[in-house]
């Protein structure tokens, strides 16, 4: 396993941190967004045109990729990064959330989870240990350990419940991790902070080599979301990576930055991309506490003659190469896949630009 190398090289008066997170292939600036390729791709892009947006770190997802195309498949590939012909890190997540939220659940008990494959209906069998085997195969730089999300909403009984499994299996899942990179805890404990905060603090006490916080994006209010992060991170080790998984709109991660978050994913620049909605502006006021940016839909045909780019002030490769709103929204109607393209290319962009707004304006205050 990677030694861990997380230099914590400044830290805002607004809670935000920057720093840089030396991994197997390559160092992370954070704070830092990971795109998604949850099946080994990032939708609508080739791996060269996701490189070309120059990410230090993308996401997949291990039960996914466990059902298809398989360890067979990926180990014959010489792990991951092979496989997708990606030479920059990867983070996977451990496949506990999707259990919960996609498969139909057969079974779940203290050693771990049966549930029917939502792709074929058949029985699978879950357990840290086998979390790990798949990660050790798939290799990645991060890898995540197997833990119980309890739903939302959820009783406290169930949090409760969902905490101490997590707790156990974190534990098993760091005995039995074989892999080259870091292996992350993730803290659950729902809508209850004193359950985040025995979560944290029991995690913390495994000194993994860093942490995430699980759980949200899954409907709460951006107020409990807040909150939430505000009242776990104090318990996390200062000197370590944090993880905020699967956050979120651009004002959840401001939020989230100012938590003393470090790293982010989510699906929202690409799903909306392809449903036509483009992200445009970006820009933090002068105290790091508001994002100001717009969101159009390019499908509307308000936009019909509209010869200008998708963002007038955007440095993405579809905006400064005479991609015009007009003709993205052709594509659109006549159902043209490489609208999708277009605008994950711009949503990706206008996403990691902004963390690196945020890491320069942080960097500037020292």
């Amino acid at each position: 396993m990677l030694n861990q190398a997380f230099t914590l090289a400044h830290t805002h008066e607004s809670g935000i941190r920057r720093g840089v997170l030396q991994l197997g292939h390559g160092p992370v600036e954070t704070p830092a967004f990971m795109p998604i390729a949850t099946v080994g791709a990032v939708k609508a892009l080739t791996m060269q045109q996701v490189a070309a947006l120059k990410p230090s770190i993308i996401l997949a997802n291990t039960y996914h990729l466990s059902l298809r195309p398989g360890l067979e498949v990926i180990s014959a590939a010489g792990g991951l990064h092979r496989f997708m012909g990606w030479d920059k890190n990867l983070l996977t997540d451990s496949g506990g959330f999707q259990i919960f939220s996609l498969a139909k659940l057969v079974e779940r008990d203290l050693d771990g989870v049966s549930f029917r494959s939502h792709i074929d209906g058949s029985l699978v069998r879950m357990t840290p240990e086998r979390s790990m085997e798949v990660q050790t195969v798939l290799n990645p730089d991060i890898a995540m350990s197997f833990d119980w999300f309890p739903g939302f909403p959820a009783k406290e009984s169930e949090v409760e419940e969902s905490v101490k499994h997590t707790s156990a299996w974190a534990s098993r899942s760091k005995q039995a991790f074989r892999g080259d990179g870091l292996l992350f805890g993730i803290v659950q404990g729902g809508m209850f902070p004193e359950w985040r905060e025995r979560s944290a603090a029991e995690l913390s006490a495994m000194d993994f080599p860093g942490y995430a916080v699980g759980g949200l994006a899954v409907g709460e209010s951006f107020t409990e979301r807040e909150r939430i992060l505000q009242t776990t991170t104090p318990f996390l080790p200062q000197h370590k990576p944090r993880y905020a998984m699967g956050v979120g709109l651009p004002e959840d991660i401001l939020s989230a930055v100012r938590a003393g978050i470090d790293l982010f994913d989510c699906v929202i620049p690409t799903r909306e991309g392809r449903h036509g909605k483009i992200y445009t502006g970006g820009m933090l006021n002068d105290d790091l506490t508001r994002v100001e940016y717009h969101t159009i839909n390019i499908s509307s045909s308000a936009y019909r003659l509209d010869m200008s780019p998708l963002d007038p002030k955007c440095e993405c490769s579809v905006c400064t190469t005479g991609v015009t709103r007009a003709y993205t929204r052709h594509l659109f109607t006549i159902d043209e896949p490489a609208a999708f393209t277009i605008t994950s290319v711009h949503n990706l962009y206008f996403y990691l630009s902004l963390m690196q707004r945020i890491r320069d304006r942080t960097e500037q205050a020292h």
